[in-house]
């Protein structure tokens, strides 16, 4: 259990850095650096690789470990989250791209701070059902 715990606390650490990289880039990318586009979409390609290695590590944490279900499905809500903005950043949909944006971020964000404050208390509800 504990290492499913770390898996996801360090695979969620590490897509809240890759989504917060994303504002960055693409904000040197509007104000005429355009070699931070590459960086852009390369970084997305790690960023939702991360999310990816999360959603495995949240789901086992809920489905075997018994801790609760919310991450495994917030998750999943950021995967397709993720994956609609790919598709409206390809399409040139700014309008909808950095609002979806910031969205991902925030949830990132919270998903990220619980994966540090609670689930050693999930693992161990989970060990005390067992």
């Amino acid at each position: 259990m504990n290492g499913i715990i770390w898996t996801l606390r360090l695979s969620a650490t590490g897509h809240l850095a890759g989504v917060l990289l994303q504002a960055a880039l693409a904000g040197m990318f509007v104000t005429g650096d355009v070699g931070m586009l590459a960086w852009h979409r390369n970084n997305a390609g790690v960023t939702h690789a991360l999310l990816y290695v999360q959603s495995v590590a949240a789901v086992l944490l809920w489905r075997p470990g018994r801790g609760p279900s919310w991450p495994a499905w917030a998750s999943g809500a950021l995967v397709a989250a993720e994956t609609a903005q790919v598709a409206l950043g390809q399409s040139r949909v700014i309008a909808a791209h950095i609002p979806l944006g910031m969205a991902i971020f925030g949830v990132s964000a919270l998903l990220t701070v619980w994966t540090w404050r609670t689930p050693s208390q999930a693992a161990r509800a989970g060990r005390a059902e067992s």
